[in-house]
């Protein structure tokens, strides 16, 4: 069975859509998760004559903050959680990652594009799932429907 999952994150509330699947199924299986955030800093910019860059060392920073806060509410409802943030390609950090974490399961939403939409954007998701050594645990999420369930969850 599985014992160690990796969970790949953007910051956008349709990734954390996966957060409930992985409570429900950490504890009883004694499972260690890992999350991941992969930063990919926008090439320089150049404006009026000067070169912008991104801050990395914020981009780093933030991406810290945010999976502490999310490794603490699991944390805080008994799951087992390690963090890690990777920076580059997102398809290669997530497979590195699940490499370092010796994860035997990836556990990821799908934004659910199409169309002209996936092929201008590309999908991370189809691509780990292509190339993954370990098996996916894929849930197509959009953002219509994580609203819709937020606002269903602050009726209730």
């Amino acid at each position: 069975m599985y014992k160690r999952a990796l969970i790949p994150l953007d910051g956008s509330a349709v990734a954390e859509s996966i957060v409930p699947f992985i409570l429900e199924i950490a504890g009883p299986l004694d499972m260690q998760v890992t999350l991941v955030r992969v930063i990919v800093p926008s090439p320089p910019l150049a404006v009026e004559g000067a070169v912008v860059f991104d801050d990395v060392e914020k981009l780093r920073a933030d991406a810290e903050a945010y999976l502490a806060g999310v490794a603490a509410e699991l944390r805080a409802k008994g799951v087992r959680v390690t963090t890690t943030m990777r920076q580059g390609e997102p398809v290669e950090q997530i497979l590195a990652a699940a490499g370092d974490a010796e994860a035997d399961l990836i556990a990821m939403t799908t934004h659910g594009r199409s169309g002209l939409s996936r092929l201008l954007f590309g999908s991370i998701a189809a691509a780990v799932l292509a190339r993954a050594e370990s098996p996916v645990f894929m849930m197509r999420q959009t953002a219509a429907q994580v609203s819709a369930r937020a606002a269903w969850e602050a009726l209730t």
